[in-house]
């Protein structure tokens, strides 16, 4: 696996509300550009998805993918996914982990990615970073507007 890209910001939330956007899967079309069609295929009694299915359309990047999540670690405040399926990605793995700070949560967004076509390990960092970057604004932007 690709060495993990990681970025935090503050978000002016309490960590329960920040992890029910995270959690509300088919919403993200709402509010990330690059998600055209989310739909959670299984979910666990707690009501948390399981397996969900996302079709990504980032500019150069099309894909529909299944990603597999393990909300356990919930009380503890994180949650991680990995790839199921994808026709572009060999491998991708990710996380939320977010810390009370103050009034508000900190919240670490984790991303390795492995494409199928090799890329130049700077350019899929570059990629990684912007990627990274641009969830956590989308998330804050999503929760502090609620």
């Amino acid at each position: 696996m690709a060495d993990k890209t990681a970025q935090t910001i503050y978000i002016d939330a309490d960590p329960s509300t920040v992890m029910d956007v995270i959690a509300d899967i088919e919403s993200y079309p709402e509010w990330v550009n690059e998600y055209k069609d989310c739909e959670v295929l299984e979910a666990d009694p707690s009501g948390f998805p399981k397996k969900a299915r996302l079709v990504l359309d980032a500019a150069v990047l099309k894909d529909t993918m299944v990603l597999a999540y393990d909300w356990n670690k919930v009380d503890s405040g994180s949650v991680t996914w990995s790839l199921v399926s994808s026709s572009l990605l060999k491998a991708l793995d990710g996380a939320y982990r977010l810390s009370p700070k103050g009034s508000g949560t900190d919240v670490t967004y984790e991303l390795a990615v492995d494409l199928v076509i090799p890329m130049i390990g700077l350019l899929k960092r570059k990629a990684e970073r912007r990627l990274t970057d641009t969830a956590l604004k989308d998330l804050k932007k999503r929760v502090e507007a609620d």
